[in-house]
This record gives structure tokens, C-alpha cells and sequence, in this order.
């Protein structure tokens, strides 16, 4: 894996960012998909997934003619352990709430049920791998 000002450049391009989002969300996909979603060019989507696959964070295995590129989700975990290591959220790792954030908020309750909602999201991420894991048992 990179070093951490390395792994901050590579994550610090917000079509990189979306490729990974749209892996993660839509699962393995091509570079003529990628860049239909991206509304990029195809090279430019290659350019982008070499440097992703040289960090470890996407990886691609041939099918024939199509080249599917996927998360690498270990990767991503050891990128969230880095961006917590210097997060200055206040939550130290805890996913407790943010209480600097909090206190600082003119609308508490306001930030308080966008948090909700940011949860309630992931928690309906987590439902849907739950049934698709059940489903291929």
C-alpha cells in the first residue's frame, strides 16, 4: 500500500472517488461503463483505474474481452484506518457523535437528524449485503 501523503493523492480526485463509489455500490464494471456513468472518455476512466489498481484500492481480473475492475474492500478499510488516525471529528474511532461538531451546530436537531439519515443509509447498505449473502447460501 501507498504511504499516506501518496494514498491522499490518489483519493484526492473526485472522478476516482465516484469510480470507487460506483464499484462499490453497482458492483464489478467495465471502462466503457464506468465512463457512460462518469460521462467521461474511456481513456480517461483507464487512466484513473491504474492509478487506483497501483494503490491497491481496485483490482480487475479478464473475462474474455471484458476487463471487470472491483473494490478492493481491505484496501478501503486500511484508507478509512488512515483517514481516522488524523480525522479531527472528535469521535477518536468511536463512531460516537461528533460532540465538537455538535456544540458548534446553530441547529443541533437539524445536524443531529442528518446524522440519522446518513446512518439510516448505511444501515440500509448493510440490510442489502445481508440478503445477498443469504441469497448465494
Amino acid at each position: 500500500m501507498l504511504d499516506q501523503a501518496e494514498m491522499f493523492k490518489v483519493l484526492g480526485v473526485e472522478n476516482r472517488i465516484r469510480i470507487i463509489e460506483l464499484l462499490k455500490s453497482k458492483g464489478p464494471l467495465g471502462v466503457n461503463e464506468l465512463s457512460e456513468a462518469l460521462e467521461i472518455t474511456p481513456s480517461a476512466v483507464s487512466q484513473h483505474l491504474k492509478i487506483l489498481r497501483h494503490a491497491g484500492l481496485v483490482r480487475n481480473e479478464r473475462k474474455g474481452y471484458w476487463i471487470p475492475y472491483t473494490v478492493n474492500e481491505e484496501a478501503l478499510e486500511q484508507c478509512q484506518t488512515l483517514l481516522s488516525k488524523v480525522c479531527s471529528c472528535g469521535c477518536k474511532e468511536t463512531g460516537k457523535i461528533r460532540e465538537g461538531e455538535l456544540a458548534a451546530a446553530e441547529d443541533k436537531l437539524a445536524l443531529l437528524k442528518s446524522w440519522e439519515k446518513e446512518l439510516q443509509q448505511q444501515l440500509q447498505e448493510v440490510r442489502c449485503r445481508m440478503e445477498e449473502l443469504a441469497e448465494k447460501k
